[in-house]
Order: structure tokens, then C-alpha cells, then sequence
């Protein structure tokens, strides 16, 4: 992008929430090389920009936990393998990154230590100090918690300035905008307001975590060219959710 040297990031240290799903493109299943190109370079924009980068990245395109469980599979199984689903594609995103030149580091709930590290607050802390891009895999370790949840835990431990949630949408609307044309897009808007009106946003307890840690969380679509740097600089289009 032409100009990077003009753009000022509003944020600091950022966290950026992609799911497994954005990273399919235009195949059913797995991972779409042109996509995790496109995202790597994306991402080089904002961390050439002096901003921290912690990722958070779901496993949606591999297997669905809570959707299995509900056909059969013990819940705990079904939500352990689509943690591993997350570490895949974070494997493959760290390859991406650093063919960008990035430093990229791996850090995962779920203790596999012959693909990258387990997750540390200090270590975690030591990476960003030394200008490393951290990928968080195996959501929290734990059954029962989504890779939102994972991702607003993340973004409090390490202080996180904005919580940057990618979508298939250019923000939060009052309806599915797919199904109702009437539908409306939020500026901005609270954490309250989205608990009141049920907007489903993030689920309920990655939503009251952020809240309590009063963090800004930033809803856009990923799938425009420099939609990352245009969020982080508070340019583009974008719903911001804030106390």
C-alpha cells in the first residue's frame, strides 16, 4: 500500500481474531493458499506500522465442535479436536508470515511441543517485547470455551489495546444482513447494548470478559484490500464496540 508511512495506528498492541472459516476462500474445506497470502500481507502493513500483533485463529474450515457434539460426539472429544483444527491452521498462517520476513512464534493451550511452544503470559510477554508476532492456537486449553473466548482472554492477559474481530461482514448490524435487507449497521456501539439486544456478536462470556477489561473491539471484513491497516488506523468501514 502506497502511503503506509501516512497512516497512524490508533492502537498500539493489537489482538486479531480470524476464524477457520475466513481462511477456506472459495473451497468447502481446508485452506485457501491465496487467502493466508493475502492475510499475511495484510498483517505485514500493521506490523510495519510499529503496532504488536497477538493473533487468535479458529478451526471452523477443519471441524466444528459444538456442531459435531450435537450429532453424537462427546463434547470434550469434539471440542479437543477442533482445537487441534486451530493449531493446524495456525502452523500454516506462521509459514505464510514469515515468507513476509515477520518473526512469528506459535503458542498453543494444548501442550504439543513438537510444533510449537505451550502457552506462557511471561514468555508471551518476552515474544512481543522482541517485536514477534504471536499466534495463539488450541483456543484455552479447555472444552467448552470457543475461540472468542480465547481470543478476549488473550487480549486481556497481554493488555491488549483493541481486540480486532475478522468477519465475513463490514461490521455489527441489528439483523443478518444476508437475510434482511432492511437491516442496519452500527457505528459504534456498547457492550451493554449488544448483551440487551442479543446481537450474538461474540458469545456471552468472550463478551463480558472483554467488557470487564474494558477493551475496544473493532468488527470489519477482512475481505477488502488493506481492511486491517484501515481498521487499525480508524479509517474504512467498521463497527467499534466499546463501554
Amino acid at each position: 500500500m502506497k502511503g503506509n508511512q501516512k497512516m497512524q495506528p490508533l492502537y498500539k498492541r493489537v489482538l486479531l481474531k480470524i476464524s477457520g472459516e475466513g481462511l477456506m476462500g472459495q473451497k468447502a474445506f481446508g485452506m485457501s493458499p491465496e487467502v493466508l497470502n493475502r492475510l499475511s500481507l495484510e498483517i505485514k502493513k500493521i506490523y510495519d506500522l510499529g503496532v504488536e500483533v497477538c493473533i487468535v485463529v479458529g478451526g471452523g474450515n477443519i471441524f466444528r465442535g459444538a456442531k459435531e457434539a450435537s450429532e453424537g460426539i462427546s463434547r470434550s472429544v469434539a471440542d479437543q479436536v477442533g482445537m487441534l483444527g486451530t493449531l493446524m491452521n495456525a502452523l500454516y498462517l506462521q509459514d505464510f508470515l514469515e515468507k513476509q520476513h515477520i518473526p512469528v512464534r506459535v503458542m498453543s493451550g494444548l501442550n504439543v511441543p513438537q510444533v510449537c511452544e505451550p502457552y506462557m503470559y511471561r514468555k508471551a510477554l518476552k515474544h512481543i517485547s522482541k517485536g514477534r508476532v504471536i499466534i495463539f492456537a488450541g483456543g484455552t486449553g479447555n472444552p467448552y470455551f470457543t475461540t472468542d473466548t480465547a481470543a478476549a482472554l488473550r487480549a486481556s492477559e497481554l493488555e491488549c489495546d483493541a481486540l480486532l474481530k475478522a468477519t465475513q461482514v463490514d461490521g455489527v448490524y441489528s439483523s443478518d444482513p444476508k437475510k434482511d435487507a432492511n437491516a442496519t449497521r452500527y457505528g459504534t456501539i456498547s457492550y451493554d447494548e449488544i448483551l440487551e439486544k442479543d446481537l450474538r456478536v461474540m458469545d456471552l462470556t468472550a463478551i463480558t470478559l472483554i467488557k470487564e477489561s474494558n477493551i475496544e473491539t473493532i468488527v470489519f471484513a477482512l475481505k477488502e484490500e488493506n481492511a486491517l491497516i484501515n481498521a487499525v488506523c480508524g479509517k474504512g468501514t467498521f463497527t467499534k464496540i466499546k463501554n
